[in-house]
């Protein structure tokens, strides 16, 4: 997930290392909270870094049938014509996990400046499904490496053609 135009808002890194400021805690926090509050998924390797985050979340429903287990792959719902139902993600999916999480995060800063209208996030983020052990290990050396690459990485904008 990325800062809202990529600015640099939750930290530096210094020496290849993430220093969070007061809105990186804030972060921080609350990806930790997520699965305190979801018993229904673990998280897994993070890193909040000063203008974007990485984190594998992974989704352990109990149990599941296959008709459960496509519930958490189904993001978002689509209304029928005419129906009026509202769209959206489907409760306990990546989409809805993530939009919570944006939410209170950006509702946790506001509070901090009194701006309840400033946006933090960027629109959506990317997501990527993990199938197997290798793709795990490899995603989680990415996330761990990354502060030491910052000097190089694409998000740094430093890096960004003017």
């Amino acid at each position: 997930m990325c800062t809202h135009r990529r600015e640099c808002i939750l930290g530096d890194i210094a020496d290849g290392n993430v220093q969070l400021n007061q809105f990186g805690e804030i972060v921080k926090e609350e990806w930790l909270r997520t699965e305190q509050i979801r018993p229904e998924i673990t998280m897994d390797e993070f890193m909040v870094m000063p203008n974007h985050m990485h984190g594998i979340i992974m989704i352990n429903p109990v149990g599941a049938t296959r008709r459960v287990a496509q519930k958490y792959r189904a993001t978002h719902r689509v209304a029928r014509t005419g129906t009026g139902r509202p769209c959206g993600p489907v409760a306990g999916s990546i989409g809805a996990i993530m939009g919570q999480f944006k939410s209170i995060v950006t509702k946790r800063i506001n509070s901090l400046g009194k701006t309840p209208l400033t946006p933090i996030w960027q629109r959506n983020y990317y997501e990527h499904v993990i199938r197997d052990e290798d793709d795990l290990n490899r995603i989680r050396q990415y996330i761990i490496d990354n502060p030491s690459k910052w000097d190089g990485d694409e998000e740094n904008p430093q890096n960004w053609k003017k």
